[in-house]
């Protein structure tokens, strides 16, 4: 990619015209697709371990756009995309596979090479609470619309569904049937979740049935993420 000398992507968004891809040497590059050539690029980091795992782009509240990056250099940090420079930087005891940001923009799920998921503050980064359940490694997160919920997927072959109002444990626990879940993403209004393992099946639930009402996606090849389109009329499987 332009900016960076053989760039191999290992992650990528595009929210409004804005396009983030991560490298496997931490690298970002930065384009808004309405525009020509490359907006911004930087190295995250230079440890060995730079690998930007996740990317997120989201609006704050004032209606500026930033984007967070997730790094197996057990950071996590938030770029103002108004100033191209980093905002926040968040550092945790192990590598972070992924976070999201919650609707109001409060808290942060942050998931990576350890058993907990921890919820933290957004502004601060420190922790509101670990969660327990999950019994390996987490590489994907999601929100509901609503704020109230999200779910987190891991390396135990479950997705776990949590509420906000009650952490003390999972609300739903759905299984997997080969491998790790590693992508999660809900529609815009909410309505459905999908789920993917690492190859050959997606699940995508009934949000409205608690789970319970279930399609199952089973074809051959390996993947890479999924994504609804934001009309919820779509949903997008990279296959590799």
């Amino acid at each position: 990619m332009e900016g960076f000398t053989q760039t191999q992507v290992s992650t990528l968004a595009v929210k409004d015209k804005l396009l983030v891809a991560g490298g496997f040497q931490g690298e970002l590059i930065c384009k808004h697709l309405d525009r020509p050539g490359i907006s911004f690029c930087s190295r995250t980091t230079y440890d060995d371990n730079a690998i930007t795992n996740a990317v997120e782009i989201y609006v704050t509240p004032s209606g500026a756009v930033h984007f967070t990056a997730s790094n197996n250099d057990c950071g996590v940090r938030d770029f103002d995309m108004e100033k191209f420079q980093l905002s926040k930087h968040f550092h945790f005891l192990w590598s972070v596979n992924h976070t999201s940001l919650s609707p109001d923009g409060k808290l942060l799920i942050i998931v990576g090479d350890n058993p907990d998921i921890m919820l933290v503050d957004s502004d601060t980064g420190k922790t509101v609470m670990p969660l327990h359940g999950h019994l390996d490694f987490s590489f994907a997160s999601a929100w509901h619309p609503d704020g109230v919920t999200f779910a987190t997927g891991n390396q135990d072959k479950t997705c776990r569904i949590w509420d906000v109002r009650n952490l003390s444990r999972s609300i739903a626990v759905l299984n997997g049937n080969l491998g790790a879940i590693r992508s999660i993403r809900y529609t815009s209004d909410g309505k459905y979740m999908a789920m993917a393992e690492p190859a050959d099946f997606v699940h995508v639930y009934d949000v409205k049935s608690g789970y319970e009402n279930e399609q199952e996606i089973d074809f051959f090849g390996e993947i890479s993420g999924l994504s609804f389109s934001p009309d919820t009329e779509s949903l997008f499987i990279g296959v590799w």
